[in-house]
C-alpha cells in the first residue's frame, strides 16, 4: 500500500486554500481525523460533566485521558501529517494510520474501564505501532510548508517529534498504572 500519491502536482488552482497556500491534498485526508479529535475533546468534557456530581476515579481518568490523548493528542498528530509529510498523505494512508491509534486508545479506554489489564496492554501495543506510523508519515517532512521560513518548518517537526515522544513514554507509565 503506497503512503503517498505518486505526482503531487496541482493543476487544480481551486483545491488551493488562500489562508496557509496547503492544498485540499494535503487537508482533505485529515479531516476525519480533526473531526475526531474534537469529538475526544467533546466527549471528555461530557463525561467529566456526567460525573462532576459524584466523582470518582475511573471516570474522571478516562474524561482527562479522552481530552488529551483521543482528542488534543490526534488534532496535533494529525495536523502533523498534514502540514510535514514528504508527499501529501493519501486517505488510504491516513486511515489505517489513525485507525490503529483509535483502536488502541478504545482498547485502553475500554480495558481500564472493565479492568482488563490484557485490553489495556493490546491498546498500549496498538498505540506504540501507531507512533511509528506517525512518525514515518512525516519522515523527511515539510513539503506542504516548504515556502514557509526553515527556521518555522523545524520547529514545526520538533513540536511533533516532542509530542510523539510524549506519548510514547506515557504508554508504558499508562500500563504500570493499569495493573495498580
Amino acid at each position: 500500500m503506497a503512503d503517498h500519491p505518486t505526482s503531487t502536482a496541482s493543476t487544480d488552482s481551486t483545491s488551493e486554500l488562500s489562508a496557509t497556500g496547503l492544498g485540499d491534498r494535503w487537508l482533505a485526508p485529515v479531516w476525519p481525523w480533526l473531526a475526531l479529535g474534537v469529538a475526544g475533546v467533546v466527549a471528555g468534557g461530557l463525561v467529566a460533566a456526567a460525573v462532576a456530581h459524584d466523582p470518582s476515579e475511573k471516570p474522571v481518568w478516562a474524561s482527562a485521558y479522552l481530552v488529551l490523548v483521543a482528542g488534543l493528542a490526534q488534532l496535533g498528530l494529525a495536523l502533523g501529517r498534514a502540514l510535514l509529510a514528504p508527499r501529501a498523505p493519501t486517505s488510504g494512508a491516513m486511515a489505517r494510520d489513525f485507525a490503529v491509534f483509535a483502536l488502541g486508545n478504545a482498547g485502553v479506554v475500554v480495558g481500564t474501564l472493565a479492568d482488563a489489564v490484557w485490553v489495556v496492554d493490546v491498546g498500549g501495543a496498538l498505540l506504540v505501532v501507531a507512533m511509528g506510523l506517525m512518525v514515518w508519515g512525516v519522515r523527511s517532512g515539510g513539503e506542504a510548508v516548504a515556502d514557509r521560513p526553515a527556521a518555522w518548518v523545524v520547529t514545526l517537526l520538533w513540536l511533533y517529534r516532542v509530542l510523539v515522544v510524549v506519548l510514547l513514554l506515557s504508554i508504558p507509565v499508562g500500563l504500570v498504572l493499569a495493573r495498580q
